[in-house]
């Protein structure tokens, strides 16, 4: 016997007791996927999402080889080459001999460029903010119960594309 959830039936893909079906995985990723528009629509326009994504990379991980930002950001080295020298005539990111191995070069966030970072997220949260007022309290409250999936469902993200650029480096 498979749990059966609030939203749709349980399958085999819910072996665990506390599974959550795949309807409902669905249905989680298509809600989160539409509030991306929202944050997209509202965001600065200066650089692209792949730019804001690679600085966003940058301020994670801390400085890295141009080939993994690459790899990490799922675009060629040639495309990442020419997005870097955008966001370095942008102050937004330098390039740096690694102080370990002077015959490679890591890309690196500015403070420029952790300032846009910054901006760019209070205004993206604050879209959200404005919406989330509108909500009933219950609904605002289950917001905030959600906060530290939300926040592992990042992790998981960052892990999964560092993980990928670490292995490219092998």
């Amino acid at each position: 016997m498979f749990p059966v959830t609030e939203r749709g039936t349980a399958g085999p893909d819910d072996a665990r007791p506390d599974a959550v079906s795949s309807d409902d995985r669905n249905a989680i990723g298509e809600a989160l996927y539409r509030l991306i528009t929202l944050a997209v629509r509202h965001g600065p326009r200066e650089i692209s999402l792949t730019a804001a994504s690679t600085l966003s990379t940058l301020d994670r991980t801390g400085a890295r080889r141009l080939t993994d930002l690459a790899v990490i950001e799922g675009i060629s080295q040639p495309s990442m080459s020419v997005l870097v020298t955008g966001l370095e005539q942008a102050g937004l990111a330098e390039r740096r001999a690694d102080p370990a191995d002077k015959r490679v070069v890591l890309v690196s966030l500015t403070a420029e460029g952790s300032k846009y970072l910054r901006a760019r997220r209070r205004t993206g949260a604050a879209a959200f903010a404005d919406l989330i007022d509108k909500l009933p309290p219950a609904e605002a409250a289950r917001l905030v119960a959600a906060i530290p999936a939300l926040d592992h469902l990042h992790e998981l993200d960052s892990d999964r594309r560092t993980a990928a650029a670490d292995k490219a480096a092998r």
